[in-house]
C-alpha cells in the first residue's frame, strides 16, 4: 500500500469509499439480475406472483434483519467488523441460490432460494451498515452531497447487471454453457464480492462520528427513541423505500410481459438515477435536501401511475421510466443525509436503523405487489379460452403421465419422449387445482390459475409445443396487467410522503433556510 495516500489518522479515504463504492454492486445484481429472471424461476420452480415477490422480499427482509440487529453495536464492534460479515453473506446467498437449481420442481426448492435470498439480503444489509456511517465519517463536511455519490452506484451497478443480463441472453448458449440461464446470472455476482473483499477489507476503518466525540450508546439510544422527527423520518424512510425498491423489483418483468425488453428499459432507468445522484450537489445547494425529497415524492407517484396506464409503447414507457427516475434517484442518500446532517446525535445507529426498518418495509410491500398482481391477473385472461386450454391438459395429460411411468428405467424409450414423469405430472396437478376452483366457483384463481399455466409453458412437451405457446400468449398480458395495477395501487402513498417533506421545506424557509448541525466532541 502507497503511505503517502494515508491521512493523518492511518486511513486511506479515496481507497476505503472505492471499496464501499464497488461493495455495492453485489446489491445492485442482486436487484437487476434477478428482476430480469423471475419469468424463468416462476416456471422451473412453479411458483405464483405472490411466491416470487416473497422470495424477492426476502433480500430485503434479510437487509433488514442485519441492519437492525447490528444497529446498536455497530459503535462498539466497528465499521470493519461489518464490512468482513457482509462479504460472507454475499458468498452464502449466492452459493445457496445456485444450489437451489437442483431441487427444481420440488416444494424444497422455494424455501432453498428463500434461504438464499436471506443470506444474501444479510450481506447486502450489513455492506449498507458500513457504507453509509463510513461515508459520514470520510466526509463530514459534504454528508448529503459524497451520500450521493455513494449510492450511484447502486444505480450504476444495476446498469451493468443489466447489461450484463441482456448480453447474456442475447448470445445464449456458449461451449454448452446456457449464458440466458438463471444461474448464469445469479454466479456472476460472484464477481464483484470477490473484487470488494480484495479491495477494502485489508484497509483499516475509520471511527463513525458519534464513537470518535465519545458519545455513548445508551445516550444515543435514547436520543433517538424521544426525538419526534427522528422517529417520524424513520418511518417515512419505510415508505420512500418501499415506493423505490418494490416497483423496481417488477418492472422488467412487466414491461417484458407488455412485449418490451424490460432489462433494457431498466437499464435506462437506473442510469439515470446513477447520473443524477452523481451531479446532485448544484440540487443539493438550490433546493437543500428537504426540497429535494418534496419533489422526488411528487415525481415518483406520478411515475408509478403513467406505469400503471401505459400498457405498450416505447416512447410512453421510457418516458414512465425516466419520470420515475428522477422521483427515486434522490430518496435513499438524500435521507441519510438528512438524518446525519440535522440529527447527528443519532449517529450510526439512527442511519442504519432507518434504512433497516425501510427495508423490512420494502420486503412486506414485495409480496404484497405480488398478491395484487396475481389477484387481478383473472381480469385480463380470456376466460373461454383458458378453461378450453385447461380442459385440453386434463384430457391429454394423464396418458403423458402413463407413457413417462411406462418408460421409466429404459433410457430409449425416455429419451424418445422428451420428457419425465415429474414434468407431466407437475401440470396435470397444477391444472387439476385450477380446474377444480373454476367449477366449484365460477371463477378463474389467479394465483391457481397462473400456475397451471406457468407450469404448461414450462414443462416443454415437444407433443404439446402449440398448446404452450396458446398459453403463453394468454399468460403474458395478464401478467403484464396484473403488475401495472399493482403500480396504480401503490403509487398514490408518494404523496404521504410529500406532504411530510414540504411542510419541513416550508419551516426551513420560514427559520431561515436549511442547515446542518454539528456534533461537537
Amino acid at each position: 500500500m502507497n503511505n503517502a495516500a494515508l491521512d493523518a489518522n492511518g486511513l486511506h479515504r479515496s481507497r476505503l469509499f472505492a471499496g464501499a463504492c464497488l461493495a455495492l454492486f453485489p446489491t445492485a445484481f442482486s436487484f437487476a439480475l434477478v428482476g430480469g429472471i423471475l419469468g424463468q424461476l416462476k416456471s422451473e420452480f412453479i411458483l405464483t406472483n405472490a411466491d416470487v415477490g416473497t422470495i424477492g422480499g426476502a433480500v430485503l427482509w434479510g437487509m433488514a434483519l442485519s441492519l437492525i440487529a447490528i444497529a446498536p453495536f455497530l459503535e462498539k464492534v466497528g465499521l470493519k467488523f461489518a464490512a468482513v460479515g457482509a462479504f460472507f453473506g454475499h458468498l452464502i446467498g449466492v452459493t445457496l441460490l445456485l444450489a437451489a437449481y437442483f431441487y427444481a420442481g420440488s416444494p424444497s426448492g422455494y424455501w432453498v432460494l428463500f434461504l438464499g435470498a436471506i443470506s444474501l439480503g444479510i450481506g447486502n444489509g450489513l455492506i449498507e451498515a458500513t457504507g453509509n456511517p463510513m461515508t459520514a465519517a470520510l466526509f463530514p463536511e459534504r454528508k448529503t452531497v459524497k451520500l450521493n455519490h455513494f449510492h450511484a452506484f447502486f444505480p450504476g451497478g444495476m446498469v451493468v447487471g443489466s447489461l450484463l443480463g441482456w448480453v447474456m441472453f442475447k448470445i445464449g448458449s456458449v461451449g454448452g454453457i446456457d449464458l440466458g440461464h438463471w444461474t448464469a446470472h445469479i454466479a456472476i455476482i460472484y464477481i464483484p464480492i470477490i473484487g470488494y473483499g480484495i479491495m477494502l477489507l485489508p484497509l483499516k476503518f475509520p471511527k463513525t462520528e458519534t464513537a470518535e466525540a465519545g458519545v455513548p450508546v445508551k445516550e444515543i439510544l435514547l436520543y433517538i427513541i424521544t426525538h419526534p422527527v427522528v422517529l417520524l423520518l424513520i418511518v417515512i424512510k419505510m415508505i420512500t423505500l418501499s415506493l423505490e425498491l418494490g416497483p423496481m423489483r417488477w418492472i422488467p418483468d412487466v414491461l417484458t410481459n407488455a412485449g418490451m425488453d424490460g432489462m433494457l428499459v431498466f437499464a435506462w432507468l437506473t442510469g439515470l438515477m446513477a447520473v443524477l445522484r452523481l451531479f446532485a450537489g448544484p440540487l443539493v445547494e438550490r433546493l437543500a435536501p428537504t426540497g429535494i425529497l418534496f419533489c422526488a415524492a411528487l415525481l415518483t407517484g406520478s411515475g408509478l401511475i403513467l406505469f400503471s396506464l401505459f400498457e405498450t409503447g416505447a416512447f410512453k414507457l421510457m418516458f414512465a421510466a425516466t419520470v420515475f427516475a428522477f422521483g427515486v434517484a434522490f430518496f435513499f442518500p438524500t435521507m441519510v443525509g438528512l438524518m446525519s446532517e440535522r440529527f447527528p446525535k443519532a449517529g450510526s445507529v439512527g442511519i442504519v436503523l432507518m434504512i433497516g426498518m425501510g427495508m423490512g418495509a420494502s420486503g412486506t410491500l414485495q409480496g404484497q405487489m405480488g398478491g395484487i398482481a396475481d389477484r387481478y391477473m383473472p381480469d385480463a385472461l380470456d376466460q373461454q379460452r383458458t378453461i378450453e386450454i385447461l380442459e385440453q391438459v386434463e384430457d391429454r395429460f394423464p396418458g403423458y403421465v402413463a407413457e413417462a411411468e411406462a418408460a421409466t428405467g429404459d433410457l430409449d424409450a425416455m429419451a424418445a419422449l422428451g420428457y419425465r414423469t415429474q414434468d407431466a405430472q407437475t401440470v396435470y396437478e397444477n391444472n387439476a387445482a385450477a380446474l377444480t376452483y373454476y367449477r366449484e366457483n365460477g371463477e378463474l384463481d389467479g394465483p391457481l390459475t397462473g400456475n397451471a399455466l406457468r407450469a404448461l409453458t414450462s414443462s416443454g412437451l415437444p407433443q404439446e409445443e402449440a398448446l404452450i405457446s396458446e398459453a403463453g400468449a394468454i399468460l403474458s398480458p395478464a401478467d403484464n396487467y396484473g403488475g401495472r395495477m399493482a403500480f396504480r395501487w401503490v403509487a398514490p402513498v408518494a404523496l404521504i410522503v410529500a406532504l411530510f417533506f414540504g411542510l419541513m421545506f416550508l419551516r426551513d424557509r420560514k427559520q431561515g433556510g436549511y442547515k446542518a448541525v454539528k456534533l461537537e466532541s
